[in-house]
């Protein structure tokens, strides 16, 4: 007897082909049987008529690594198919960690992937671990609503390492390189599925101080690569220079695109490893991302293994009264933030506050490298800023930027934001769509998606969490692509889904999941695809020590399977946590 039968659904199976109706049966976690009508008997049946039954998803770029230790549901990702995540991207992580040394890697991780500095001191079980391998002994001894992939991060082995000098991005010695080498291999004959680094000046400390790794010499790379030579095993992921422009602003980057390409080639062949690397359409050199791809196909046609990891839809910084926004550093706000909400819409809408807020001077933050210094950006980019419609309009005309309405209503555009922010009872949300969409389209993404090189990801689930919600990217991608897109080609489902399964899950060598096929782990989602939709962005202050999220939930999900226990119904968590640790 089967445990599950799911009957009657349009499979796409994740590996690319045609559609096809049939029915899935699960026994023991593991997908047993698949056939056109299975009348081995269940005990538990499933109607999936009319809906699709898909892999479950695996998103490969996510910051889950401080979450892991106080959150078992694993949201966003849960709530939108993900049934596996790879964390430890950018370089960022909490393991290796030195005892009492949590404060520099929390620094890092703040000023990067902007989570509160408050929920990983108090959410973090300090303490459980020192080396990488003792912290995949922990994330095992816990259980999930989906399954985790852990990459070794190169600040924190850095840091670990070499201490103030790491941090200080000084050079490494040969002891240093080789005490590191080490730990990349060892944490990886642990079960880490791959290492990371970042090499981009974007990337700070909440003190304005570039993270550690991010001008390591070509040496100190190779050596770690080699090391997962060794280990025979692992993903080099990288965030390169160059990835979203030259950022003069920050003193400008030291390596060119070409010359990182270059090393990312070298790593490649040189170690027998797959690269994956960030790659954005920015405002410096707006094709310069199709000349990459090119020099990809180029470098991988020689032996290279890179695979361009890419988004499917701008990167929006998101602003709201409740997170960042244009007023956020003027002193009279300043003055009432800590205020009750209604209290603090009440102020705000009073004549004599509006304009003393609209005249105030900014107050610059004390730390140079925290998000809060985005509020900038809400004023420089009006001419990509939005409003967040519902529905939401994923891909609007240039004639909808704050810009243009403030211009069409002969308004200033600071005083066309504040009033937007106080409609609705502050509950307005707008989004800055930058990398991606400069062309105010959809053209390039398509472009880059549908490349047979790249793998989509940059989701950042689990960071940026009062910013940036684009965790929730494996709904977003079957339904604007294959379904809702107006102003552009549509790309099909089966490809989609392709590409976020089965393809992110051969990257990371995950060769037990990813599609639907007998004698594969039964990750599985069962999806109304014609009523899939995004609800409404929401703030939500369930973060350890009260620290605040944007979460955007999903309706369409009649069920998710993970290891063949379902751990979601009609858009609601079951409780169920089988989910655990993937060792490489």
């Amino acid at each position: 007897m089967l445990d599950i039968v799911i009957k009657g659904g349009t499979i796409i199976d994740g590996l690319g082909g045609a559609s096809r109706i049939g029915d899935v049966g699960i026994k023991d976690g593991m997908i047993v049987e698949m056939d056109d009508a299975i009348t081995t008997a269940a005990e538990e049946v499933l109607d999936a008529q009319g809906a699709i039954v898909t892999p479950g998803f695996v998103d490969i770029h996510t910051h889950y690594d401080g979450q892991v230790s106080w959150d078992d549901e694993m949201n966003p990702s849960a709530s939108h198919g993900v049934t596996s995540i790879v964390m430890g991207n950018c370089g960022v992580g909490f393991a290796p960690v030195p005892p009492g040394g949590e404060r520099d890697l929390i620094e890092v991780m703040e000023g990067v992937e902007d989570i509160p500095g408050t929920a990983l001191y108090e959410g973090i079980e300090w303490g459980a671990w020192e080396s990488f391998p003792e912290y995949l002994d922990y994330i095992a001894s816990r259980k999930f609503a989906l399954n985790i992939g852990a990459q070794i991060p190169h600040a924190a082995v850095r840091n670990y390492v070499m201490g103030q000098r790491g941090r200080d991005n000084e050079a490494a010695t040969q002891d240093d390189l080789d005490k590191m080498a080490k730990i990349v291999k060892d944490g990886l004959e642990a079960g880490a599925v791959g290492f990371s680094t970042s090499r981009t000046i974007g990337h700070r400390s909440t003190h304005g101080h570039s993270i550690p790794g991010t001008f390591a010499a070509d040496e100190e790379i190779l050596t770690l690569a080699n090391a997962m030579t060794e280990a025979g095993k692992g993903v080099f992921e990288l965030i390169p220079a160059g990835v979203i422009g030259d950022l003069e602003m920050l003193g400008g980057e030291k390596r060119s695109a070409e010359q990182e390409l270059e090393l990312m080639t070298q790593i490649s062949r040189d170690s027998g490893r797959p690269v994956t690397f960030t790659l954005l359409q920015h405002a410096d050199e707006k094709t310069a991302w199709r000349d990459i791809l090119e020099k990809v196909s180029a470098a991988n046609r020689e032996g290279a293994h890179l695979f361009p990891q890419i988004a499917s839809r701008p990167i929006g910084l998101v602003t709201n009264l409740r997170t960042y926004h244009l007023f956020q550093r003027r002193e009279t706000f300043l003055k009432l933030r800590d205020l009750p909400f209604d209290q603090l819409l009440a102020e705000m809408r009073k004549p004599e506050v509006r304009a003393a807020i609209l005249s105030d001077e900014n107050v610059k933050p004390d730390l140079p490298g925290t998000m809060e210094n985005v509020y900038s950006m809400f004023k420089i980019a009006t001419a990509g800023l939005f409003e967040i419609e519902d529905p939401i309009d994923y891909e609007p005309t240039a004639d909808k930027s704050f810009k243009a309405r403030a211009a069409a209503l002969g308004q200033d555009e600071e005083e066309f934001m504040y009033d937007f922010l106080l409609k609705d009872d502050g509950s307005r949300f707008a989004i800055v769509l930058g990398s991606n969409f400069y062309d105010y389209n959809h053209d390039a993404i398509h472009e880059m998606l549908s490349h047979p090189e790249t793998v989509t990801g940059l989701s950042d689930a689990g960071a940026h969490v009062t910013l940036i919600f684009d965790g929730v990217a494996p709904t977003y991608q079957m339904t604007h692509w294959s379904r809702d897109r107006k102003r552009g080609a549509q790309i099909p489902l089966e490809f989609i889904v392709h590409k976020q399964s089965y393809k992110n899950a051969q990257l990371y060598n995950l060769q037990d999941r990813g599609s639907l096929e007998v004698g594969k782990r039964a990750d599985i989602n069962v999806i109304d695809f014609d009523q899939l939709k995004l609800g409404g962005l929401e703030v939500h202050a369930d973060l350890p020590a009260g620290g605040k999220r944007i979460l955007q939930p999903a309706s369409g999900y009649i069920a998710t399977y993970v290891n063949g226990v379902k751990t979601r119904a009609n858009d609601q968590d079951t409780g169920a946590r089988p989910g655990h640790l993937l060792r490489g």
